[in-house]
């Protein structure tokens, strides 16, 4: 069986108030047309056909990196309209499945026991029980439980209106019925629209059984329409994020406030405190401790590493048993060996720095190779920009830098060399020797400050 999976992403969102089209904002640090496009990946169909409309060119560009093919919209007439426009892309597969753009939580399992409930009959649909239903299409049903059709709203009688199951949307259909029922849609309706929830009539009327398949919770099939549900399913997405962590044997101070927005691929026996913030590729080695208010992006951190509270690390690697901060900035190209100490407002950029080295106190190292065992003192900086190019500092072994030392690079400390504080260094400092760069202190006798006269 030949699976092809159809989203339809072409809606303008109005609700929203924004410029941007709809299913590019934000689910847990990536579109949510991203979110649906992966689950439809973890299927492996023979193709993913995306119906884009408003906003099309940003969201085929945004979207680029995915092996999807894309049919346009041009009019938003309703989602079998939607349907129609992508059906020629999957002229070669067996099973069709859509999905919507803007239902983000959907689930692979869910997907894969919808298709497999389909396979005995020629169409499926997702279905949800719901405490308020009001505004949703209900699933009515026979005296045996089968499907019979959809009614809406607004065309409910009294006691259609009590029915609590409603319509997801999401169906599986096999292609060659899918077919023949699009060519009998019309727009018969208030809204001129063609409706893909006509095609369950036309099933049942042609003797088919409608399978039915149940999401584990009401939130996994719930679409976007504003801001309002936005944040609503972010947070429930959160928990579920959290909840994974902790089950992985990770400790959360609070599962409410950490956010995940991206893939966090952690060990046993980490902790981490309130108000972390996890983005893209983070791989976080066994023992390790993040403090409060912290951002990771896309790196790895070693074995016992413990983050102190207000720390930013970004594309860097962290080697085993290192210090963090508080309130130190990582940034990206950086590379620490293990245990090395990094104290608070310090700011590292491309530094590659080797075991055992310290750089404490509000120093700024960036383009540098440092060595085993160095100490940098505190207002260390190197100065690595000429204004139109970057030049690479080098610090061997055993180095001491005193406080408030400037490096200008391109230049060499080499190993054992001992830098006098308050220096400026531009040539390269030889090996076991004090260096120094100081203008001569000189005391006035009779000097008086400058005081406010009198009035």
């Amino acid at each position: 069986m030949k699976l092809g999976v159809l989203i339809l992403a072409a809606g303008q969102g109005t609700r929203m108030k924004s410029a941007m089209p709809k299913v590019l904002h934000n689910i847990a640090g990536k579109p949510m047309l991203a979110h649906v496009i992966e689950r439809a990946q973890q299927l492996h169909p023979a193709k993913i056909v995306v119906v884009y409309g408003h906003g099309g060119e940003q969201v085929k560009q945004q979207l680029s990196s995915y092996d999807v093919q894309w049919a346009l919209q041009e009019q938003q007439l309703g989602t079998g309209h939607a349907v129609m426009q992508g059906m020629p892309a999957l002229d070669s597969v067996d099973k069709v499945l859509v999905l919507y753009g803007d239902v983000p939580l959907i689930q692979t399992d869910t997907l894969q026991h919808l298709i497999d409930a389909s396979m005995e009959t020629s169409i499926g649909m997702l279905t949800v029980r719901v405490d308020e239903p009001h505004g949703y299409g209900r699933i009515v049903r026979d005296e045996f439980e089968r499907i019979i059709r959809i009614v809406e709203h607004k065309d409910a009688t009294a006691d259609e209106l009590t029915i609590d199951e409603i319509n997801v949307g999401i169906m599986a259909m096999d292609r060659s019925e899918l077919t023949a029922w699009l060519e009998a849609l019309n727009n018969d309706n208030v809204q001129n629209e063609y409706y893909l929830t006509d095609v369950i009539d036309m099933a049942v009327n042609d003797g088919h059984v409608v399978a039915s398949v149940q999401p584990h919770s009401a939130e996994e099939v719930e679409g976007i329409n504003d801001r309002v549900q936005l944040a609503k399913m972010e947070r429930f997405m959160q928990r579920q994020l959290a909840r994974q962590l902790m089950l992985q044997g990770v400790t959360l101070m609070d599962p409410e406030r950490v956010d995940i927005r991206g893939s966090v691929r952690p060990a046993e026996d980490v902790t981490i405190d309130v108000n972390v913030i996890l983005q893209g590729e983070i791989e976080i080695a066994r023992g390790v401790c993040i403090g409060a208010n912290s951002v990771l992006k896309n790196c790895s951190i070693g074995e016992n590493v413990t983050i102190l509270q207000n720390c930013v690390i970004e594309d860097a690697e962290i080697g085993s048993n290192c210090t963090i901060g508080p309130f130190a900035r990582i940034r990206p190209g950086t590379v620490l060996n293990d245990g090395c100490h990094i104290g608070n407002f310090v700011e590292l950029k491309n530094a590659q720095v080797d075991c055992g080295s310290k750089i404490n106190h509000l120093s700024y190292v960036g383009d540098t190779t440092v060595g085993r065992n160095v100490n940098i003192g505190a207002g260390v900086i190197t100065c690595n920009y000429d204004g139109a190019y970057k030049h690479r500092t080098v610090i061997g072994d055993n180095v001491f830098l005193g406080s408030d030392t400037q490096l200008v690079a391109p230049v060499t400390v080499e190993s054992g060399a001992t830098i006098g504080a308050g220096s400026t260094i531009t040539r390269d400092a030889p090996a076991d020797q004090l260096t120094l760069s100081r203008s001569k202190q000189v005391s006035m006798a009779g000097w008086k400050r400058p005081a406010k006269e009198s009035s």
